[in-house]
């Protein structure tokens, strides 16, 4: 039986063209139609492996790890100061599906400093925040606020250790005035302290005590019930 052949059809030149095109591995600066440029490795098409990016809108650098496109892995932030034209660090640290997850240190602009955890680029997890005041927080974050457990050290020494709650003190927890010599210890909410006992607290070597000590609560049994109570009590364990 007679076998047709039917000429190929030929492929258009773009194809062979596109090919050629594919980034794949280690690549000289690409630039990109906004002006954007990037240095480093490439996995059919896309940023993968060790890079650096640098955005011309903004002048920010991002040199680490990349995956399919997105930083993902470990890496460094810095942008340009718009005054003296030195680029300043903003985050090193922990990336995920090009978002800060994982430990990493965040520097703001005017100072302040937070190291610990990370997720979904919100601090959350374990961390540490430097205030511009000299102030510090240091306890559990969740969704940038801190929430849970943690120690709020004020520039004065006084500091509040307990339960919080959408960045405010929230549960049990303890305020220490070491100015005065004095210790708040019992519920807040929102801030506010509902109930309590205020006891003196190192007094003597306070910088600033209270004028008058706080008393000492004695119970008052003057008919000697509770020590009837007691000795009751202690025959029947016998």
């Amino acid at each position: 039986m007679p076998v047709v052949k039917r000429p190929r059809a030929a492929e258009p030149l773009w194809h062979e063209w596109d090919r050629r095109a594919q980034k794949c591995g280690l690549r000289h600066t690409i630039y990109a139609v906004n002006g954007d440029q990037y240095n480093g490795e490439w996995l059919n098409n896309l940023k993968h492996g060790k890079g650096t990016q640098i955005w011309k809108h903004t002048g920010a650098i991002y040199s680490g790890d990349w995956k399919f496109g997105k930083r993902d892995g470990y890496g460094s932030y810095t942008i340009a100061d718009p005054v003296t034209k030195e680029y300043k660090k903003v985050y090193t640290g922990w990336w995920k599906d090009d978002r800060k997850c994982g430990s990493g240190t965040m520097f703001y602009p005017n100072g302040e400093r937070y190291e610990g955890e990370w997720s979904c680029g919100l601090r959350s997890g374990w961390g540490r925040m430097c205030y511009r005041d000299g102030s510090f927080y240091k306890g559990q974050w969740l969704a940038d606020r801190p929430s849970g457990q943690g120690m709020l050290c004020l520039s004065n020494n006084n500091r509040y250790e307990g339960g919080w709650k959408d960045g405010k003190k929230h549960g049990p927890g303890r305020f220490f005035y070491l100015d005065k010599g004095q210790v708040l210890d019992g519920i807040w909410v929102a801030d506010i302290p509902k109930c309590g006992i205020l006891i003196d607290f190192g007094r003597d070597e306070a910088p600033a005590p209270t004028r008058y000590p706080i008393p000492k609560i004695e119970l008052a049994d003057p008919d000697g019930v509770l020590a009837e109570a007691r000795v009751m009590f202690d025959d029947s364990q016998n």
